[in-house]
């Protein structure tokens, strides 16, 4: 069965994915500021267990003063304000110097979100080796997402030779801490048979504990399994109810799939513009796979409506980037 990537693209009938790099916050972490374009302070909080940040009042400029000074919890959260704030200008090779810094002090979120930027060539040369040293760095730490990241290192044999086994035993460390992404990346090993057996019923729970984490792959691969019966009772409104999710997230394999239920009826009502929304908006993402509906969808809507719809699916992608790379570093 193909198995398309994380934050790439997916199959319309495909079923899973591999991930793409992430990591997720936790609760004992400091808190990331800002400072907005009318001049006032803020921070982000990591929230809900690390799956979400929220932002309040801080003081920036003693933040500054301590990471130039050089204390550790002041230089993470400084490098994701250069990551993730559009107000300043983003900057993540300033975000890989705070990075670093702390990094090499032996700060484990720092250790991880330096190795997501390798990981994914932001604004560094792609390098997996640097990557998997900052991991393993992290992971004598127990940092989960350090584990996270491991695993998926091994599941694709990036700077490794491709381990299944040791793909699981990383990511159950990590699942079992609550890590929404590995929670999904273990569903898919059992839901392949890859490293452990077979097992779509187990693969489901992880797929739920996942999404219901707010995780847009365990969302669109419990999707999968709803639309096909496997693991779960075959159920259209189930799959719709999923795709949905994680449709709304960005991911570009749930939007086509939201878009041809959408389309056909299936677990909701016909809706062609909302279907031509959907399935566009993959496409201006890079995910032509359902280019092929776009077209029977244009001989059913009128000029207005397709306008509406097109202009709909431009803002669908607006926060697509900053909603990626704050699902990718840890406060």
């Amino acid at each position: 069965m193909n198995r398309p990537i994380r934050l790439a693209l997916a199959l319309v009938a495909a079923a899973l994915a591999f991930p793409s790099a992430r990591v997720l916050a936790d609760d004992t972490v400091h808190d990331a500021i800002k400072q907005d374009a009318n001049g006032s302070k803020s921070c982000f909080h990591s929230a809900d267990k690390g799956r979400s940040l929220k932002e309040g009042p801080c003081d920036l400029l003693a933040l500054q003063l301590s990471a130039r000074d050089g204390q550790l919890y002041a230089q993470n959260p400084l490098g994701l304000v250069s990551a993730l704030i559009v107000e300043q200008g983003t900057d993540i090779r300033r975000a890989r110097t705070w990075f670093e810094r702390a990094a090499r002090h032996g700060y484990a979120s720092a250790q991880v979100n330096l190795a997501v930027i390798y990981l994914n060539g932001w604004g560094v040369s792609q390098n997996y080796g640097a990557a998997l040293n900052w991991l393993s760095a992290a992971a004598k730490q127990r940092h989960p997402s350090a584990y996270a990241n491991l695993g998926i290192l091994y599941m694709n044999g990036w700077g490794v030779h491709r381990d299944y086994a040791e793909a699981f035993k990383n990511l159950e460390l990590a699942a079992k801490a609550g890590d929404a992404g590995a929670q999904s990346n273990l569903g898919y090993l059992y839901d392949g048979g890859l490293g452990v057996l077979q097992d779509y019923s187990t693969a489901a729970r992880w797929y739920r504990l996942a999404g219901e984490n707010g995780n847009a792959l365990g969302q669109n691969n419990l999707a999968d399994l709803y639309l096909r019966g496997q693991g779960v009772p075959q159920s259209y409104p189930d799959a719709f109810y999923w795709f949905q999710k994680a449709a709304q997230q960005g991911n570009t394999g749930a939007r086509i799939k939201l878009g041809f239920m959408l389309m056909n009826g299936l677990g909701t009502t016909k809706d062609a513009s909302a279907a031509y929304t959907w399935i566009l908006s993959a496409s201006q993402a890079g995910d032509h796979r359902g280019d092929e509906y776009l077209t029977v969808l244009q001989r059913n809507l009128d000029q207005q409506s397709l306008a509406q719809a097109t202009q709909q699916a431009r803002s669908l992608e607006l926060n697509t980037v900053q909603r990626n790379l704050r699902s990718n570093l840890v406060p």
